[in-house]
C-alpha cells in the first residue's frame, strides 16, 4: 500500500514539472495559457456612430497624451540628467498662493487626485454637489445658509493642471443667492467667504493628499503635463514657454530667479527684463540634484556673470522667457543655457 502511495506522488510531481506542465499548462494543455493572447488580437477599425447621435459617451479608457515637451535641440548636443519634476517644490504639497487679488491652492499632486478629495471635502462639510464636472475639473455646491450672513451662498471648486509636471490649483469662486439669474459672477461676490472656504478646504487636502484616491476622468479630462515648457527657436537660441498671462508669469519668474541661485540686481516690467547674477550652487545643492548637471569647473566659470533674463507676451496667453549674457562677448555656449533654463523652469510655479 505504502508502495502505491509513493508511485502516485512521483506521478504527479512528474506530471507537475517538466514535460508534464505542459500537458496541463500550455497552448495544447487542459488549462489553455492565454497569457500571450493579446498578440494574436486583430485590430478592429474605430467604432462609427450614425450621423446625429452623440458619441460624447465614447471615449478612449485609457488615452496616450501627446508629447507636452516639444524641445530638441538641433546638431551635435549631449544629452542632459534627469530633472526633478519640481525642482523648487521642495516638502510641500499644499499651499496657498495669492497675486493681487486672486487667490489659490497649490496642490503638489496630479488633478485626478484632487477631484475625490475635493468631493470628500464637500461630503464632509454637509455641502451637497449641485453640479460637477469632472472633465472640466468643476464642482458647484448647492446653496448654503452661512451663520451671520443675510444671502444664502453657494461656492463653485474649480481644478486645473498646476504650472509644472503632475500638480494642480484649486480655485475657489462664491456667489450670492440675490433672486436674479444667479449666475457665477467673474470674482467672488464676498471675497472674505471665498478666502475662508479656500483655507478650510488646503488644510483638508493638506491632511489628505498622501492617501487620496485618484479620479480617472478628472485625470484624463484635465492634464497633467504642465504648463511650461522648452523649445528651441529658429535663430537657434533655447527659451521657456509659459501659459500665463503676464501679470502671474512676472511674479513667478522673480520668485523663481531667487530660489535658483540668482541674486535680482535690477528689473525693468514694462520691457519685461530681469537683470540677475549668477550665484552657484549652495550648500544643498551640491549635495543634491543640481550637482550631477555640472562639475564644479563648469559651475565657477559662471559664477558672477551678470544675465539679463527677458519675457515677452503672446497672443494666447502666453509669454516665453530667454536668458542670455548681458554682455554679449562673454562666452556662452548652449549647453550652459539650456541647463540654466532647466534650473529655472524646475522652480516655476
Amino acid at each position: 500500500m505504502r508502495i502505491k502511495i509513493v508511485q502516485a506522488v512521483l506521478a504527479s510531481a512528474l506530471l507537475l514539472s517538466g514535460t508534464g506542465c505542459g500537458y496541463i499548462f500550455g497552448d495544447k494543455a487542459v488549462i489553455h495559457d492565454r497569457s500571450s493572447d493579446y498578440k494574436k488580437a486583430p485590430e478592429t477599425p474605430p467604432l462609427k456612430i450614425p450621423e446625429g447621435m452623440d458619441s460624447t459617451s465614447l471615449r478612449e479608457i485609457y488615452v496616450i497624451p501627446p508629447v507636452e515637451d516639444k524641445f530638441l535641440p538641433q546638431g551635435k548636443f549631449q544629452v542632459p540628467q534627469p530633472v526633478p519634476l519640481a525642482a523648487g517644490a521642495g516638502s510641500e504639497v499644499v499651499r496657498i498662493q495669492k497675486l493681487g487679488d486672486e487667490s489659490w491652492v497649490l496642490i503638489g499632486v496630479a488633478p485626478g487626485q484632487v477631484w475625490p478629495e475635493v468631493r470628500n471635502f464637500m461630503a464632509a462639510s454637509g455641502m451637497q454637489i449641485a453640479r460637477a464636472d469632472a472633465r472640466a475639473g468643476i464642482m458647484e455646491s448647492n446653496w448654503l445658509t452661512v451663520e451671520g450672513k443675510p444671502l444664502a451662498s453657494r461656492f463653485q471648486f474649480r481644478m486645473e493642471q498646476g504650472v509644472q509636471r503632475g500638480t494642480s490649483e484649486l480655485h475657489v469662486l462664491q456667489m450670492q443667492q440675490t433672486g436674479s439669474a444667479n449666475e457665477w459672477p467673474a470674482t467672488s461676490d464676498d471675497p472674505a467667504q471665498a478666502a475662508a472656504m479656500l483655507q478650510a478646504i488646503a488644510q483638508f487636502l493638506a491632511n489628505s493628499t498622501d492617501s487620496a484616491p485618484v479620479s480617472m476622468i478628472a485625470e484624463q479630462g484635465i492634464s497633467a503635463g504642465g504648463k511650461i515648457t522648452m523649445q528651441q527657436a529658429t535663430e537657434g537660441y533655447s527659451y521657456l514657454r509659459l501659459e500665463l498671462p503676464f501679470d502671474r508669469a512676472w511674479a513667478s519668474l522673480g520668485r523663481a530667479l531667487e530660489k535658483s541661485a540668482f541674486e535680482i540686481t535690477d528689473r525693468d516690467r514694462s520691457s519685461g527684463n530681469y537683470y540677475v547674477r549668477f550665484l552657484g550652487m549652495t550648500a544643498k545643492q551640491e549635495q543634491g540634484w543640481w550637482a550631477s548637471l555640472w562639475n564644479s569647473d563648469d559651475a565657477q566659470l559662471l559664477v558672477g556673470q551678470v544675465f539679463v533674463v527677458s519675457m515677452q507676451t503672446l497672443p494666447e496667453q502666453a509669454v516665453t522667457i530667454r536668458l542670455r549674457p548681458q554682455d554679449e562677448s562673454t562666452s556662452f555656449d548652449k549647453r550652459e543655457e539650456q541647463e540654466l533654463l532647466v534650473m529655472i523652469k524646475g522652480n516655476i510655479d
